[in-house]
């Protein structure tokens, strides 16, 4: 039986948090930017923890372990 893989674009954007739960950028940060306030764009900096329904997708992409 072969390997499963993790998704490699998964890696790349979610992480674990010492909790277990899966943190992330938030999106529409990186271009267009004139027409967005200055708040909007700070609060668009911070990252964020994914919905708990999300959740078990998210660690299913990013472990290489099969569940």
């Amino acid at each position: 039986m072969p390997k499963m893989k993790s998704n490699s674009g998964a890696k790349k954007r979610f992480s674990l948090t010492g909790t277990g739960r899966v943190k992330r950028k938030k999106a529409f940060a990186s271009h267009i930017l004139t027409k967005k306030s200055p708040k909007r764009k700070r609060d668009l900096r911070e990252s964020t923890i994914v919905k708990k329904c999300d959740e078990p997708r998210m660690k299913r992409m990013i472990s290489t372990s099969a569940r």
